[in-house]
């Protein structure tokens, strides 16, 4: 088994046991349920916008991409890595019944938990499809708009995840995606830490590291429409970074940001 398909593993199984929980996914930040890591830790409150439906919210995301997103009504929508439906719901909001939604996910248990919300709700222009994101099941020049949260961070291989963005979008089709980047050096056990990973946290890159893949993959206009610094629990930390590392941390030499990126197809 490759390293690719090892942390592939790892989330599968991770997001897997969330999708699988009955309750509030917010179990997972006690060390009973999913592990060590808090994965609901950077999440936004979606609670006042249009479409939302609270039970597929599992409070995974880092951003509200969907909100800066442009949607307009009529657009042809694509989430990547659509969890419960929360973004797919947001965006069929605003783009309306004669727009299209598409979700994807690579975990079986996210799809069907996805497609029962939706039942519920009766959308007949909201789908949810298994597939990987380095390998989008959609045809080419399909979506005039693109969102993900905190998820792009989950692939390993991010260079063909945006050249798979880029060609399922059509031209002149535009992104927005949220997502956890790294500013400053990552002590080493942040970096490798396999539930970390999961968390978004040690499968992060460099800020202008994440931005070059998306230049790379032909986009235009790309540019930053929101930024925040993440806060993650020093008990949590103290399990990772030594004395030195954690004042490094203090004085924010090295930190863990949420951005939410907007790009177009040209």
């Amino acid at each position: 088994m490759n390293s690719s398909q090892k942390l592939k593993d790892i989330v599968l199984e991770k997001y897997g046991q969330i999708a699988s929980t009955s309750g509030e996914s917010s179990c997972c930040g006690s060390s009973g349920c999913c592990g060590s890591v808090d994965y609901t830790v950077m999440a936004e409150d979606y609670s006042g916008m249009p479409g939302y439906v609270p039970e597929a919210d599992m409070a995974l995301g880092c951003g509200l991409p969907t909100e800066e997103a442009g949607i307009a009504p009529g657009n042809t929508v694509v989430d990547l890595g659509s969890g419960a439906g929360n973004d797919c719901f947001v965006a069929r909001a605003l783009t309306g019944e004669h727009g299209r939604v598409i979700g994807i996910d690579m975990t079986p248990s996210m799809v069907e938990r996805a497609r029962a919300n939706g039942r519920k709700l009766g959308y007949s222009n909201v789908e949810f499809l298994l597939g990987d994101i380095e390998d989008i099941p959609i045809p080419d020049n399909t979506a005039d708009v693109v969102v993900s949260n905190c998820v792009m961070n989950l692939v390993p291989d991010k260079a063909m995840a945006f050249a798979e963005t880029h060609r399922i979008l059509k031209p002149g089709g535009h992104f927005s995606i949220s997502d956890i980047v790294i500013r400053g050096m990552l002590p080493e056990g942040l970096r490798t830490d396999a539930e970390m990973y999961a968390g978004c946290v040690a499968g992060a890159v460099q800020q202008e590291e994440y931005l070059s893949i998306i230049r790379d993959a032909g986009f235009g206009d790309v540019s930053l429409q929101k930024e925040k610094r993440i806060h993650l629990p020093l008990e949590l930390l103290a399990g990772y970074l030594d004395h030195s590392d954690m004042e490094r941390y203090r004085r924010d030499e090295f930190g863990v940001y949420s951005i939410t990126v907007r790009a177009q197809k040209p």
